[in-house]
């Protein structure tokens, strides 16, 4: 596609520079002894710190936590035996006998006990013994109420929870409720509902408490799964939900995850194709050209593509296309033109934008899909109702005459090239105007789906990640793609997004994976400049890239039995990698 034009640098906004790159008790609601019977209570306590025994190759794991973990395991399912047994055997208990008791006492609802056990518990925290015991003073209230013992309860109030001095608006809430018991009381059978709410009370004191007095519910799976979703994540070709994961082998797929072999060749365009995009629902890709048409593409159940409506009337180049939100509509951008909408169904041209006196050159759907933006060749930004009513107009330097537009999930910031080297975060409520300011010139932009993060491609053959959701931060950067006269186009893709694909003036097409940076395919074929590169939103193993040679390919897995058609048949040329 065409070059990269200098900007006169634009007024300094807020600047980030991109210098310094910157990783309850066993589940049970009976009233009976937890972890052990009451006539144990007095068992030896738990292991001094100091003489912690480590297991495991690495020496990290430390023995009584392992040990006190499995027994809580063990007990949540079901298997009190089992845990006990454990507990007996290695002689770890899970619970030391103070906190054994003072569960037991929740339970109970021995409120006072409870309370008296808190402070031989081993809490250093006085706040943390005042917020437990607030929950505790709490429950008691409520149960006084819902036994209608409003003398009583007030007494608690009064004596108990006000001199605590915490929580002002939760006791202001709770009096209230001597006013109106039946909205504060506990409904339905009462002793069914009280061991509930007492078990619940367990449950929000484990959080509050450390967990080394009571180990947090379902800490064993939580492990487990963390590590599960780790090793998954540092696998590099982890591209497929069909992807089992089991507990008996490390996780690690292979390269058979990566769209990597041509599985189509479409060759409808006449001249350049400089930009290609799936819809949302990944069922149509359309594409623009230098031919000054764009095409809609079809995606078949078989995941082949078919040529669905050639859209012919811009007088100039066709530098992007943008899908509605629905998918039922398309936008295409002449090059400093004007911006046309089309119907998806039939290919219809359903509306023209433009402005007299200049060009437009970028454009992009408001959230909901009621609007029309576009950059306009005077540096300002337009934004039009369906019909062509232009409705608002943000003037100065906000885009270039090449630029990208893309517009946050929640409507609120639109994001623009704004000058050579920085991308403009608009806040269109607040008017604040925020900067990611690159030390080399910005070529293009993508925005991830869920808005969080912007791929930025640069003039010195770097793509890099920020991250801007709340403080602008670069959080990654990737390298090994060719650029050095065309505007590039890289995009998120493959399954969570966890993937970057990029064109390259070498005719390649690389893939990197996106939390290590590592590069992990270059995809040969093309014969042309790859100025544009989309990964079908719907199908983590389809890709489609755009070229100077006048094709698009459609890249999949390489286990595919693939078709062949005649070259000549709709444009499309059905291949297994070669050309």
């Amino acid at each position: 596609m065409g070059g990269v034009e200098d900007e006169e640098p634009a007024l300094k906004r807020i600047k980030v520079s991109s210098k310094g790159l910157a990783g309850l008790s066993n589940g049970s609601s009976s009233i009976e002894p937890i972890g052990g019977s009451l006539s144990d209570l007095m068992a030896r306590p738990l292991p001094s710190e100091g003489d912690e025994e480590v297991i495991g190759s690495k020496g990290v794991i430390k023995k009584e936590e392992f040990v006190r973990i499995i027994a809580k395991a063990l007990y949540s399912l079901g298997y009190k035996k089992s845990g006990a047994h454990l507990e007996e055997e290695s002689g770890i208990p899970l619970n030391s006998s103070v906190t054994t008791l003072f569960m037991q006492q929740i339970l109970d609802g021995n409120w006072d006990g409870s309370v008296a056990a808190l402070k031989n518990i081993g809490l250093a925290d006085d706040s943390t013994v005042k917020s437990a015991s607030f929950l505790i003073l709490e429950q008691k209230y409520l149960e006084l109420l819902d036994g209608e013992n409003l003398m009583d309860a007030l007494k608690t109030l009064r004596t108990e929870i006000a001199p605590l001095c915490i929580n002002t608006s939760r006791v202001r809430e709770l009096s209230s409720c001597l006013v109106s018991p039946l909205h504060c009381c506990l409904a339905g059978s009462p002793k069914k509902d009280i061991l509930r709410s007492r078990s619940k009370l367990l449950e929000e004191l484990q959080k509050l408490l450390p967990p080394k007095i009571m180990i947090p519910e379902k800490r064993l799976e939580h492990l487990v799964e963390q590590a599960l979703i780790l090793q998954q994540e540092a696998c590099n070709f982890h591209n497929s939900l069909d992807k089992e994961m089991s507990l008996y082998t490390d996780h690690q797929c292979g390269r058979t995850q990566i769209p990597s072999r041509t599985s189509q060749i479409l060759e409808e365009h006449d001249d350049e194709v400089w930009f290609v995009q799936f819809s949302h629902n990944g069922k149509y890709l359309a594409s623009s050209s230098n031919d000054r048409s764009a095409i809609i593409w079809e995606v078949d159940i078989d995941g082949g593509l078919s040529l669905k409506h050639r859209l012919s009337g811009h007088q100039k180049p066709v530098s992007s296309v943008s899908w509605s939100p629905g998918d039922q509509e398309l936008l295409t951008c002449g090059l400093e033109e004007a911006v046309r909408r089309w119907d998806v169904s039939s290919g219809t041209c359903l509306q023209i934008y433009e402005k007299a006196g200049v060009g437009l050159v970028s454009c992009g759907w408001f959230p909901g899909g009621k609007y029309v933006l576009s950059g306009v060749n005077d540096k300002s930004i337009c934004m039009w109702e369906l019909d062509g009513k232009e409705v608002d107009c943000w003037k100065g330097k906000k885009t270039l005459k090449i630029s990208d537009l893309e517009i946050m999930s929640d409507g609120k910031q639109i994001l623009s090239i704004c000058k050579d080297n920085a991308v403009l975060l608009l806040n269109i409520e607040t008017k604040v105007e925020r900067l990611i300011e690159e030390d080399q010139t910005i070529t293009s932009f993508s925005l991830s789906n869920d808005s969080k993060f912007l791929l930025v491609n640069l003039l010195n053959q770097e793509i890099h990640l920020w991250n801007i959701e709340g403080d602008l931060k670069l959080v990654g950067k990737y390298t090994g793609h060719k650029r050095t006269r065309f505007i590039i186009r890289s995009c998120f893709g493959g399954l969570k997004q966890s993937f970057i694909a990029s064109g390259s003036e070498d005719s390649q097409v690389y893939l990197w994976h996106r939390n290590s940076g590592e590069l992990i395919e270059s995809l040969p074929g093309h014969s042309g400049a790859v100025n544009c590169v989309s990964w079908n939103p719907a199908n983590p193993h389809m890709l489609a890239s755009a070229s100077d040679d006048r094709t698009i390919r459609i890249w999949g897995l390489k286990e595919l039995n693939l078709k062949y058609r005649n070259k000549h048949s709709n444009g499309i040329h059905y291949c297994n990698g070669g050309t």
